[in-house]
């Protein structure tokens, strides 16, 4: 065992994640032929086999499934070796990996990254945009420092900070500018267009309207804010979405954008991380230009 190394380890676990020697080799930065001999070599260590080799995936063996568990604890505090020392210096420095929902990132990031790079010269920011599930998942796993999702979310050994809320905008066609918002119970009988499976605010949309995610929904998902406004806009429908998202997607579409009565729909935006990572009080500080961020976004919608 004395030959294991954090390389063959890391290797490994990519291999575990993707099931692919392809995907694997691209997502270490290294050719194909070199991490299938950097796995055999580990293989031939233990003296086991780790996968199941098949033509087009591999799968983990038994006690590569065992294995796997161990080795993603061992990657997870070799990383927060790294984090301590970094938390030891005066502000950030470094690669930061942020992970940011799909309904966020093409808003919020542009204003976030230059704030950033001026409070923070020696940050090596690198961003992951993808559904809450997934990004809980690599905060998890150690595979992101921190994420920007809507909150609450109640999952153990993640810290949740809230930093705004934003009202929900119902889009309709422009034909409709002068007609009066609808009601929740009004939006029911009409034909609503949400973002397909995986997404919160699909849930947020739903849980406003007081609608059952069983409901047969053919050709009313869609996969992106953009494509549900163009679809508004075609006068397939009415749709909602984030306040912050208004001026972007409603700019080349044919839609008018409306309040809703209060008690008004709204969403908390914040930020996780892991309640054992040292970087925490960096962290605070991103979380600080994030609502800043989002505060000046509200201001301007």
């Amino acid at each position: 065992m004395n030959n294991l190394t954090f390389k063959q380890l890391r290797y490994f676990e990519a291999l575990s994640r993707h099931g692919h020697f392809g995907r694997a080799a691209d997502a270490c930065a290294i050719s194909q032929p070199a991490l299938s001999v950097q796995i055999k070599e580990l293989e031939l260590t233990l003296g086991t086999s780790l996968f199941e080799r098949g033509p087009r995936q591999v799968r983990l063996t038994a006690f590569g499934e065992e294995w796997a568990v161990r080795v993603r604890d061992i990657l997870r505090a070799v990383d927060e070796l790294g984090e301590m020392a970094r938390a030891a210096q005066s502000g950030l420095v470094g690669r930061l990996r942020i992970g940011v929902i799909p309904t966020i990132a093409p808003y919020l990031l542009p204003g976030l990254i230059g704030r950033l790079a001026q409070a923070h010269e020696a940050l090596d920011v690198h961003i992951r945009e993808t559904v809450t599930p997934r990004l809980i998942e690599e905060l998890r796993d150690g595979r992101i420092d921190t994420a920007i999702v809507a909150l609450p979310l109640s999952e153990p050994g993640l810290e949740e900070v809230p930093l705004f809320d934003e009202s929900l905008m119902l889009v309709r066609p422009a034909s409709d500018a002068d007609r009066p918002v609808p009601s929740p119970e009004e939006l029911r009988d009409m034909r609503l267009l949400m973002l397909e499976e995986g997404h919160c605010f699909r849930d947020q949309a739903l849980s406003f309207c007081n609608l059952q995610t069983t409901l047969p929904r053919e050709g009313l998902d869609g996969s992106s804010l953009a494509t549900l406004v163009q679809m508004v806009g075609a006068g397939i429908g009415v749709t909602l979405i984030p306040e912050m998202a208004v001026h972007v997607e409603t700019r080349s579409a044919p839609v008018s954008v409306g309040r809703f009565a209060e008690p008004q729909p709204k969403r908390t935006v914040g930020m996780i991380w892991r309640k054992t990572n040292p970087l925490a009080g960096q962290l605070r500080a991103v979380a600080d230009l994030v609502q800043q961020v989002g505060m000046d976004l509200s201001k301007a919608a």
